[in-house]
């Protein structure tokens, strides 16, 4: 692991020369949008409708208002992507509230200058949502020119689940222009050793993967389960079924794009428990696709454990959200963050935020533990990175003892 950049000094140059306040004095943070979708919406409202508040205002869904001297308003989307020809060379304010986006509307945008450009598709267009979306017609834009030329910082990733390659192709474009990533989608980028050097090589920050919502499926099913192996009870099977209205969930539909969101659903469950579970009695992951709850997802949880003596001990949680706000405070953060480990100057993936905004961060942290580690980073006393050059750590396991109340339940 890396320290470099801790407090400010002593770290690596960044790759975009341009990037941070100090060096264009400006103090915004210039902010590229891949895949003007439902969250995409929520982050850009989100922007606009606490312009205005106070330095010392509680927002919810904000760790702070102004997060390590960066406020809200300091966000600035300079350019967005996306290959809906509905979307494609319009401006920003208009893409995000064109349908298939289907969210909570909480703030008008006026007009922000910002057109959206035709991005690379590759594996981005599944074969549900090809039904609902046509593609733009034309090239792709010069992807690598444009971020040069409007001196973005951070590149935030919306892209769809499954898009595996497209994923890849815009780190590959973040990376040749000298920009931070934010890789806010189940395909792993922040966690993996590859990714890391190729960040650290250019010196660049990158934040993945997967966002974590504010109180959503996989932070509420986390904190049940670390609850269980606090108090001592044995988590013996458990599911998370979700459901919602949004594209997200239709293109969920195609089963084989979801294979890398499972596994970082499932793993940032079962992270929290000091032993290890049988594959088979945990399942984690969307179940349908509802047209009119749009942009809500209602999340079905059981958990059945056992407590001392072998006794059964079984819960369960209904929670209903609007998908996408649910999300967009925590990246509104993991922006900033983000542009703090540039203006430090720190490469590779950004320990702390990643493992408090993300659900597959390379390190699973208990969550306060992580909220805690976050505030030193904001502090500048936690810059922690991970630069793919590290010796991975074993989690130590406990073993289970005693199975009666399991043979018992599979008896019946």
């Amino acid at each position: 692991m890396s320290t470099n950049g801790k407090n400010g000094k002593g770290g690596a140059t960044p790759g975009n020369t341009w990037a941070g306040a100090g060096r264009r004095k400006d103090g915004k943070i210039r902010v590229a949008i891949v895949g003007v979708g439902n969250c995409a919406s929520s982050l850009v409202q989100g922007r606009y409708y606490y312009e205005d508040a106070k330095k010392d205002d509680f927002v919810p869904g904000l760790m702070h208002v102004d997060l390590g001297g960066y406020h809200v308003k300091d966000i600035e989307f300079v350019a967005a992507f996306d290959i809906d020809k509905n979307k494609v060379g319009v401006d920003l304010s208009e893409a995000i509230y064109t349908k298939p986006n289907n969210t909570y509307v909480f703030q008008q945008v006026a007009h922000t200058g910002v057109t959206v450009e035709r991005g690379m598709t590759h594996d981005g267009l599944g074969k549900y949502l090809s039904q609902i979306i046509e593609k733009a017609p034309g090239p792709t834009a010069d992807i690598v020119g444009i971020l040069k030329e409007r001196e973005v910082d951070v590149m935030v990733s919306y892209l769809p689940v499954g898009s595996e390659q497209a994923t890849k192709w815009y780190v590959e474009q973040a990376l040749q222009a000298g920009v931070g990533f934010i890789n806010a989608i189940p395909v792993f980028i922040g966690r993996e050793p590859y990714w890391q050097r190729r960040f650290a090589e250019a010196g660049l920050p990158v934040i993945g993967d997967d966002i974590k919502s504010q109180v959503g499926a996989t932070i509420s099913h986390r904190v049940l389960t670390r609850l269980f192996m606090d108090r001592g009870v044995r988590l013996d099977r458990t599911y998370q079924l979700n459901f919602g209205g949004n594209t997200d969930f239709l293109n969920m539909l195609e089963r084989e794009r979801l294979e890398s969101k499972k596994i970082s659903k499932t793993n940032a469950v079962t992270s929290m428990l000091d032993y290890e579970m049988d594959p088979d009695d945990v399942h984690v992951g969307p179940s349908d696709h509802v047209p009119w709850l749009l942009d809500r997802k209602w999340c079905y949880i059981r958990m059945e454990g056992t407590t001392y003596g072998d006794v059964p001990l079984n819960a369960e949680l209904k929670l209903e959200v609007w998908d996408s706000p649910n999300s967009a405070g925590v990246i509104t953060d993991a922006i900033r963050c983000l542009k703090l480990g540039l203006d430090r100057g720190l490469t590779g993936t950004l320990v702390a935020p990643s493992s408090y905004f993300m659900k597959s961060p390379p390190i699973q942290i208990h969550d306060d533990i992580a909220f805690n580690r976050v505030e030193a980073f904001i502090r500048g006393d936690d810059n922690e990175t991970l630069v793919g050059t590290e010796v991975p750590v074993k989690k130590t396991v406990k073993r289970m003892a005693g199975t009666r109340a399991k043979v018992a339940t599979a008896a019946r």
